[in-house]
């Protein structure tokens, strides 16, 4: 398992408010959001008006990078921690400079004692976070990671990330997990989430739970294991498990769509029905091409989904948090992926001028 924290505190050690604007710097435990505090919900979402998402990323905090970002007109940052366990890093001071990622893999091992004490650790995490006005914390529960088949050549000679399951080598057939059926997967699933969310109630912190990426086939699973956050039906389960406004998703655009049988028509209701619940917390805005079982990350303008009409949904339902892209296609002497995330953050933020642009077109053809 993985975990991440979200913070709402500027960074003096990294000068970000002045690099940046003001904006604020989101650091990980397993990925780390980072924004203001949660507030009211937003007035109904068809109201006309500004879109209150922001882009973001997730990836390098050094000051070049955010030098960078801060050009890019890219204020809200997910970056990461140097500590991957909980140590002097963890202290509420630690967590108003950083936050870390950490695996912790009693959790989803099922083990015992090791599950408590490593559950311990979270929920001191959780605390500790609250005490330094970090909102939300992001994680998964992942025993399998991010499975992918070799990649293949996309626009430009790009290299796609690209998942084809009957190509996949299922070697060894099993992970250190061993045989993990569904009804073991929510059982540990569960008994995190009974530990954990009082303690983010208390709290008042988000915590944000990332799908398995990819979804595998019901009743075939991979290597043993049978992805139950995979599917749209089964993170609707996990968000019905507590009914609470602190327990909702790090809803990854692209990994919901990998479970698609048509991304394209079908993302859309997806996001309404998470989104008009208030379990979006944040958004990892990708895009790609094929559908389950059988599809490739591409350049966000060249996937099947029509990313402008996304972001208008996410408008129509209020959401406030960051669109962040999680990956990019690799391009040749493109060191870090540089290029290809500037190019991203620059169609988001085209795509949100866009659409805050709209209610005055409309206004506008009305009086003509």
């Amino acid at each position: 398992m993985r975990w991440t924290a979200r913070e709402g505190a500027s960074l003096d050690r990294r000068e970000f408010g002045r690099l940046a604007g003001g904006g604020a710097l989101a650091a990980c435990a397993a990925e780390l959001v980072a924004g203001p505090a949660p507030s009211a919900a937003p007035a109904p979402a068809n109201v006309p008006g500004r879109a209150l998402m922001k882009v973001g990323t997730q990836h390098d905090s050094s000051d070049e990078t955010l030098a960078v970002l801060a050009a890019l007109g890219v204020n809200h940052v997910c970056s990461r921690l140097p500590s991957p366990r909980l140590d002097e890093h963890w202290s509420v001071e630690g967590l108003t400079r950083l936050r870390e990622r950490i695996e912790m893999p009693g959790i989803m091992l099922g083990q015992s004692p090791e599950r408590e004490r490593e559950i311990d650790d979270l929920c001191r995490m959780i605390r500790n976070a609250s005490r330094a006005g970090i909102p939300a914390l992001k994680y998964n529960m992942s025993v399998l990671g991010v499975v992918r088949t070799e990649p293949t050549t996309g626009r430009g000679g790009a290299r796609y990330s690209t998942f084809k399951y009957d190509q996949a080598r299922q070697e060894p057939p099993l992970t250190e997990a061993g045989p993990v059926p569904p009804e073991v997967y929510w059982e540990r699933i569960t008994y995190f989430l009974d530990r954990v969310i009082p303690v983010a109630e208390e709290g008042k912190v988000r915590l944000a739970c990332h799908p398995h990426d990819p979804g595998m086939p019901p009743g075939r699973g991979y290597r043993g294991v049978h992805t139950v956050l995979g599917s749209v039906e089964g993170l609707k389960r996990f968000v019905e498990i507590h009914a609470s406004e602190y327990h909702g998703l790090n809803f990854c655009q692209g990994t919901v769509a990998e479970m698609l049988d048509d991304p394209g028509r079908e993302i859309f209701d997806v996001i309404r029905y998470f989104g008009l619940r208030k379990k979006i917390f944040n958004v990892h805005f990708r895009n790609i091409q094929g559908r389950f079982l059988d599809f490739r990350e591409t350049f966000i303008d060249d996937g099947d989904v029509d990313m402008l009409a996304a972001l208008r949904v996410y408008k129509e339902v209020g959401y406030d948090g960051m669109l962040m892209p999680d990956h990019v296609p690799r391009i040749t002497g493109d060191t870090e992926g540089a290029q290809a995330f500037a190019y991203t953050f620059g169609y988001i933020k085209a795509l949100m001028r866009a659409v805050d642009e709209e209610p005055a077109r409309t206004a506008q053809a009305r009086l003509r």
